[in-house]
């Protein structure tokens, strides 16, 4: 008896190593089936719409600008972009004319839930884009470029990226901190309608990494909506108004004037920056951040 209890013992045991081996024979094959199918579903994404101006950059910027179909309403650079259709942007997407460009990825907005769902019906991979900080715009360009298939060379744009925002702090390291306003947008002619940076954001950081402080740091939202009593309060030493494009012939500084108790004012440090490379937070920061060291702190770049 206790024999054959041995000899069935010895069996099970041999059964549960071979159920063992297959399953992780089984296992490893379908590991790399699966590993196969997303090289193979990566090395085939050649036909991208994207509808945001700082993935569109970073797409020409890896060398995948050739893939790149369609393109959003806002997208200007590089200059290769306006050849390309456009189609709609974060409010108004324009879905049939994004589906019949038969794309194999779509890159939008993580909020444009309507436009994800309308691609899940069509089958229509696509990869969202969520706006953040500084460090997350090195983070996108990698995992987009994992996505497409081009890793290597989003690592190599975002270690250079990364590496330009490093050595502009290493600048300003030694030099006092400038309380500033960051302005992206007000109405024309007045100072009605003053949109500015928070305490959260790409444009916070770069301010804070190019050796500013915001005046607005501690109210944690990217954009705040500000009043002239606001800005008479917070006192900058400097206003930096940017402006999306170059070349703005209506640009106009004069309305700042009329605030010459503010410290920014009354010692003539409100300037004008354009480019889209201020508000767009692609693979052009770096250098948008040294331009904005060279204006916080123009005595070290002489």
């Amino acid at each position: 008896m206790v024999a054959l209890q041995t000899d069935d013992l010895r069996k099970t045991q041999s059964s549960r190593r071979t159920q063992r081996r297959f399953f992780f024979a089984t296992f490893a094959t379908f590991a790399f089936v699966v590993t196969a199918l997303v090289g193979v579903m990566r090395a085939q994404t050649r036909r991208i719409i994207s509808i945001i101006p700082a993935t569109t950059e970073m797409l020409f910027a890896m060398g995948a600008g050739d893939r790149v179909v369609a393109i959003g309403s806002y997208d200007k650079f590089p200059p290769e972009v306006e050849k390309l259709p456009r189609v709609g942007a974060l409010l108004d997407p324009d879905v049939e004319r994004i589906i019949s460009l038969r794309p194999d990825l779509v890159v939008l907005y993580g909020t444009q839930q309507d436009l994800r769902t309308q691609l899940d019906r069509a089958r229509i991979p696509y990869f969202p884009y969520v706006h953040k900080g500084l460090s997350d715009i090195s983070e996108t360009i990698r995992a987009l470029g994992t996505r497409i298939g081009a890793g290597d060379r989003a690592n190599t744009l975002a270690d250079r990226l990364e590496q330009q925002i490093r050595e502009v702090r290493a600048k300003v390291a030694s030099r006092p901190k400038v309380p500033t306003l960051v302005v992206f947008g007000r109405e024309r002619g007045t100072l009605r309608g003053i949109d500015a940076s928070g305490g959260y954001g790409f444009l916070h950081d770069m301010l804070e990494a190019a050796g500013g402080t915001n005046v607005l740091a501690e109210i944690t939202t990217q954009a705040v909506q500000m009043s002239t009593e606001m800005v008479l309060a917070r006192a900058p030493e400097v206003i930096l108004e940017l402006h999306y494009g170059r070349n703005d012939s209506n640009a106009d500084l004069k309305p700042w004037d009329t605030l010459g108790t503010v410290p920014a004012v009354r010692n003539k440090r409100v300037y004008l920056l354009q480019g889209e490379e201020f508000v767009v937070p692609g693979p052009r920061v770096g250098a948008a951040t040294e331009q904005l060291a060279r204006t916080l702190h123009p005595e070290l770049f002489r």
